[in-house]
C-alpha cells in the first residue's frame, strides 16, 4: 500500500496546519506563522490571505495579525457551546453542583486540547476557578483522559505521534505509554482522577457525559483544592457525577 504521504499537497497541508494553530493562539501574525511552520513570510501570508477570503481566518483591527474566522469557529466548535446542549446541560450542572460542592464543568475534546465548554462555580472561598472557554493540554487533566479513552489506541497516537508528552506541572505523564495504560484503565472504570497534574495543589475527577462519537462526546469534571480531594471524596464526587450525567434529557426532536 502506498505511503499516504506521498501524495501531499504541500499548499494545502501548509493551509491545514495553519488553522490548527488558531487551536493554542488567539491571533496569528505573518511573522508568528512563518515561525511556526517553518516557511517563508510570503507562504505564510498567501496562506493567511486565503483562509481570510474563504472565512477560516479574519483580520483583527490593527491589520497586524489574524484570528479565527467564522467558518472555522464553526467547524471547530465544541459540542457543548450549542444552545440547544446548553439548555440540555442546564440540570445536569445544577444537580453536579449541588450534590458535589465543588465547581462543575463540562468539557469538549478538540485535537489534543480539552475545551471547558460551561459550569458551575463552588461557593467555598477557596475554590477552583470556572475557566469557560479555556483550553488544556488533554493528557494533563482528568475531563481530557476521559475523552481519550474513548478514542482507539491509533487514534491517540494520532494526536500524539511522539513518545514524549509536554509536561505542565511536575505531576503530568509525559510518555505516550504511560498515557495509553492509564487511558486503559480508564476505559474499564469509567472515570479520570487528578492530582495536580494541570495544576499543583488542586485535585479533579471527571467522568463521560454525552454523545456517539468524537464530534459531540462531553465530559462532566469536578474541581477542589487537594484538601478537600482525598480519595473516598473523589469517589464520592464520581459518583455524584454519575448520577447527574444520568439526568441529561434526550436531544429535542
Amino acid at each position: 500500500m502506498a505511503d499516504p504521504r506521498s501524495y501531499i499537497i504541500e499548499s494545502l497541508d501548509t493551509g491545514l496546519r495553519l488553522m490548527r494553530l488558531f487551536l493554542t493562539h488567539d491571533t496569528l501574525s505573518v511573522t508568528d506563522a512563518a515561525r511556526e511552520l517553518g516557511v517563508a513570510r510570503s507562504t505564510a501570508h498567501r496562506v493567511l490571505s486565503t483562509l481570510e477570503s474563504r472565512g477560516f481566518a479574519t483580520r483583527d483591527t490593527s491589520g497586524r495579525g489574524y484570528s479565527a474566522g467564522p467558518e472555522l469557529v464553526m467547524l471547530g466548535r465544541p459540542a457543548g457551546y450549542g444552545p440547544g446542549m446548553r439548555d440540555r446541560l442546564r440540570v445536569v450542572l445544577d444537580a453536579a453542583a449541588t450534590a458535589t460542592g465543588e465547581t462543575i464543568s463540562t468539557a469538549a475534546l478538540i485535537g489534543d486540547q480539552v475545551i471547558i465548554t460551561d459550569g458551575r462555580e463552588s461557593s467555598h472561598p477557596v475554590r477552583a476557578v470556572l475557566e469557560t472557554g479555556r483550553a488544556h493540554p488533554a493528557h494533563a487533566t482528568p475531563a481530557g483522559k476521559v475523552l481519550l479513552a474513548q478514542l482507539t489506541d491509533e487514534q491517540v497516537c494520532a494526536l500524539y505521534p511522539d513518545e514524549r508528552l509536554s509536561g505542565v506541572t511536575g505531576r503530568t505523564s509525559v510518555s505516550r505509554t504511560a498515557l495509553l495504560a492509564e487511558l486503559a484503565g480508564i476505559g474499564a472504570d469509567g472515570r479520570a482522577d487528578s492530582a495536580g497534574e494541570p495544576v499543583c495543589g488542586m485535585r479533579a475527577v471527571a467522568v463521560p457525559l454525552a454523545g456517539s462519537s468524537w464530534r459531540d462526546r462531553l465530559a462532566l469534571m469536578a474541581s477542589m483544592p487537594a484538601d478537600r480531594g482525598s480519595e473516598p471524596e473523589l469517589a464520592r464526587h464520581a459518583a455524584a457525577l454519575r448520577r447527574a450525567a444520568g439526568l441529561l434529557p434526550p436531544p429535542s426532536s
